[in-house]
């Protein structure tokens, strides 16, 4: 109903702001409050300069990948090329493809680099992560005291206008709102709503790109990064951004007073409310060094894009990734959960199954086909690339790759044991069926990868 809304609008596009328009901070303030922007700088100038520094050693190095994503059963390149750098062992899903870290340095791990320039790349970006992650906290507590503070001014406020009331009404009304306070949050969900795990650097130059989409609504102009909400965050965490566009003397922000709308030759992040057509978007210009916050749920009741400017841009957006599936003590764990059904006979070193009970074999099934689709084949269709920079992935995925050999064994295990199962027929059944849906899910899977 949208898309045919907006067709029939043609071209008389949905109106935008940039800071530029004299509504501009008041939209902001009533409609886009939860987006905290800082100019450069806010930021210490070393930290500029070791960020900055470390961006231009990974595009060095050719540490930034297209990727390929799967949308609607159709698989692009994206024309950002990225690099996800994090917690060692974690991984963040996006457009059914899972990305895997490239570790920064973390106290316990022992983390092989390719060069001491990339090393110290890293090291520079956990540095930008630590105080983005500070600056989050403030934020947070910086809106709670202001939304305590405005419901104490309403609470104030009706009082005032209901001064006919009678002083036992008055006390229950006061009581009422204090009961709606906003409480401040406690330090654990403070840390669990800014605690970065993973940051997803960007990297574009538009002028070697043959072509950039056009923005749909407002005609903003050329995309970067189309209309999106981040995916797989944990529910009302803080996404930090920072973005550091090769400015100079060729690419200048223009001074032209006609111009109308966002200029061009500057990055801007888009925001719009979501399934909104009436409140007007905002364009918002990022310079070098800038950087923003997106407070609580405004990622989910908003949707923003990455709108092109004329010069290269890096950008590294930090999220709190809700990888509860998606790390390697999650998958090893899984696994060890599924081998507890295989056991070794001590004379004949033969293996065999503990159990054909059906929910079982049901289990151990659904986590041999995670390990091979989640993992092995997302880590070696797009994953091995990552050898640019480290070879830390290998032993772990070895170790999977060892564990998925035994659910293999399983599998024919099973089909071995069904075959002259001597059980009641209804607990056979049972289980023929529960496999049976597991292993056509698995050969869909394969014929859906070996295509890609």
């Amino acid at each position: 109903q949208k898309k045919k809304l907006l067709e029939e609008l043609g071209e008389n596009r949905l109106p935008y702001m940039t800071p530029a328009d004299a509504d501009f901070h008041q939209l902001w303030k009533t409609k886009y409050s939860k987006l905290v922007f800082r100019k450069s700088d806010t930021v210490p100038e070393e930290l500029h300069q070791m960020v900055q520094k470390g961006f231009l050693t990974l595009r060095e190095h050719d540490c930034f990948f297209q990727d390929l994503v799967r949308i609607k059963g159709k698989d692009f390149l994206t024309p950002v090329s990225r690099i996800l750098i994090g917690n060692p062992g974690c991984t963040y899903k996006y457009l059914n493809t899972r990305l895997f870290t490239v570790p920064w340095p973390t106290e316990g791990y022992d983390i092989q680099y390719c060069s001491p320039q990339i090393r110290d790349a890293c090291k520079a970006l956990i540095r930008l992560n630590d105080y983005l992650h500070i600056e989050a906290v403030k934020a947070l507590q910086g809106q709670n005291l202001l939304e305590t503070k405005e419901i104490k001014d309403t609470a104030v406020t009706d009082r005032e206008q209901s001064s006919a009331t009678s002083l036992t009404e008055q006390r229950s009304v006061a009581e009422d709102q204090s009961s709606v306070c906003v409480p401040e949050d406690d330090s654990a969900s403070l840390k669990n709503r800014t605690s970065y795990n993973v940051t997803l650097l960007n990297y574009m130059d538009p002028l070697q790109m043959l072509y950039l989409k056009q923005e749909p609504y407002f005609g903003m102009g050329n995309m970067a990064v189309s209309w999106h909400h981040d995916e797989n965050l944990v529910e009302s965490s803080v996404v930090a951004v920072y973005s550091y566009s090769c400015e100079d003397s060729a690419v200048e922000e223009s001074n032209d007073q006609e111009l109308k709308g966002r200029d061009p030759a500057v990055w801007h992040v888009g925001l719009k409310v979501a399934w909104d057509i009436e409140t007007p978007g905002l364009a918002m210009p990022l310079h070098q060094g800038d950087f923003y916050l997106m407070l609580d749920d405004l990622n989910m009741t908003h949707q923003h894009c990455v709108l092109a400017g004329l010069s290269p841009r890096f950008s590294s957006t930090h999220r709190v990734a809700e990888c509860s599936r998606g790390t390697l003590e999650y998958i090893f764990g899984q696994c060890e959960l599924a081998l507890q059904n295989l056991q070794t006979d001590s004379d004949s070193m033969a293996w065999s199954l503990k159990s054909l009970e059906a929910a079982v074999v049901k289990q151990a099934e659904e986590i041999h086909n995670e390990v091979e689709f989640e993992w092995l084949r997302q880590f070696w269709f797009q994953g091995k690339r990552y050898l640019k920079c480290t070879d830390w992935w290998l032993k772990p995925m070895a170790k999977l790759e060892e564990f998925w050999r035994k659910m293999e064994v399983m599998t024919s295990l099973v089909l071995s044991e069904i075959r002259k199962q001597q059980e009641i027929e209804e607990q056979r059944n049972e289980t023929i069926s529960c496999f049976l849906l597991v292993l056509k899910e698995r050969q869909k899977l394969r014929k859906e990868w070996t295509v890609r």
